[in-house]
């Protein structure tokens, strides 16, 4: 499985709807939506009015990642405005199997992501609970930061247990993705791939989406 799932926080903000439009006619599979608090990273996005006013945009899920320091308050206004994944921090949650368990039980697919210095074995114990791990390629908060190149190790070892597990959950990951790293880390193991300046700082994002797909497809064919 190849997904590439164009991240809005780097499209034009005053555009976001025809941002969204146009990556749906593009091939993408998902949207993701970056969720961040002020708090738990630096920066302050969206908020659950703009998920809501995007789910009338467009028929892709949309992939919703919090950076928020208490996402067991937030996971209830994104699964109200329609979110269809959910993806929360290991390092900010307290419970992390209630507020996984919030996001199943209302039918969504539910994620854990883990900040580049977090191992993998921090979620030996829900693991087997979640629908995708979202591996941090970068210290969230920002965009365009360079890919940190200790991940590719990381994600050899989360799909690697994953497979050995026999478990579902699939690898997403997020932050430095491009046209030149994609097929490796296709190779590493990643499924879902989060592109947020590959899409939308092209001169091309329609080809930019397409040529991501073929890059990593012919890997995961192989």
């Amino acid at each position: 499985m190849i997904m590439i799932a164009p991240s809005i926080l780097s499209a034009d903000f005053g555009k976001l709807a025809e941002a969204v439009r146009l990556v749906e006619a593009a091939g993408a599979d998902l949207v993701h939506v970056d969720i961040m608090d002020g708090h738990f990273v630096p920066n302050l996005t969206f908020g659950p009015r703009l998920v809501a006013a995007l789910k009338k945009e467009t028929a892709l899920p949309l992939d919703v990642h919090l950076m928020v320091d208490n996402p067991n308050a937030a996971i209830p206004w994104f699964l109200e405005a329609g979110a269809d994944w959910i993806s929360i921090h290991c390092e900010a949650s307290s419970h992390l199997h209630r507020d996984v368990s919030l996001i199943r039980d209302a039918g969504r697919k539910a994620g854990v992501a883990l900040n580049p210095a977090t191992p993998i074995h921090a979620l030996d114990e829900i693991l087997d609970g979640l629908d995708f791990v979202l591996v941090m390629c970068v210290n969230p908060g920002r965009g365009s930061q360079k890919f940190i190149e200790t991940s590719h190790r990381k994600i050899q070892r989360l799909r690697r247990h994953l497979k050995d597990q026999n478990l579902k959950a699939v690898v997403e990951i997020d932050g430095g993705v491009n046209l030149q790293n994609i097929a490796i880390l296709a190779r590493d193991g990643a499924q879902i791939f989060v592109a947020g300046n590959a899409v939308f700082n092209h001169p091309d994002p329609r080809q930019a989406i397409s040529l991501l797909k073929e890059l990593a497809g012919r890997v995961d064919a192989s």
